[in-house]
């Protein structure tokens, strides 16, 4: 009983990278669920998590099990990104299914787009590029609150340039 004890200490020790990683696309997931979540759209907290954590989960999957599985002298190799590159495919279809169109009006793109991010995390995270990725979120919050403060003055205007005209039309008529 305690070798065992001692191969799974060993085992938790040699894979502890594996599992920050893990934790880390997990955290980062979840604080894009946040943003989405706070402006009360379907898409929240747990999707955004899920599809982060997934996404490092099968790509760390996919590079050791190269390492596992592959062997120089056998004449077998394994392309450790190929399970990656079908978790864009994934993704896109996910992403789809999110993008609703209702007469003139598109809903669910930048939900699709966040979801398709999520999952570029993920990857990012489990091939172990933790600083790009963490970069990555980082600009791409802050770019997108610059964008979010341009909309809302653009709105506001549009706003007031409607109730203008529909005043000057109620004068009119």
């Amino acid at each position: 009983m305690e070798s065992l004890q001692i191969f799974y200490e060993q085992h938790v020790i040699m894979n502890l990278e594996m599992y920050l990683r893990v934790v880390i696309s997990a955290v980062l997931g979840m604080f894009i669920g946040w943003d989405r979540s706070h402006r009360n759209k379907p898409a929240g907290l747990k999707t955004y998590m899920y599809v982060s954590v997934a996404c490092t989960l099968i790509t760390l999957v996919s590079i050791y099990s190269t390492k596992l599985y592959s062997s120089p002298n056998s004449g077998t190799m394994m392309d450790p990104m190929r399970l990656a590159a079908q978790i864009v495919t994934g993704l896109g279809f996910l992403g789809a299914g999110v993008i609703l169109k209702d007469g003139l009006q598109v809903k669910g793109l930048t939900s699709a787009a966040m979801i398709f991010f999520a999952g570029g995390i993920g990857i990012g995270i489990g091939a172990g590029f933790y600083g790009i990725v963490i970069f990555s979120v980082i600009v791409a919050f802050a770019l997108a609150r610059v964008s979010q403060r341009f909309e809302d003055v653009q709105q506001r205007r549009s706003d007031s340039s409607e109730k203008a005209a529909a005043v000057k039309k109620q004068e009119v008529g």
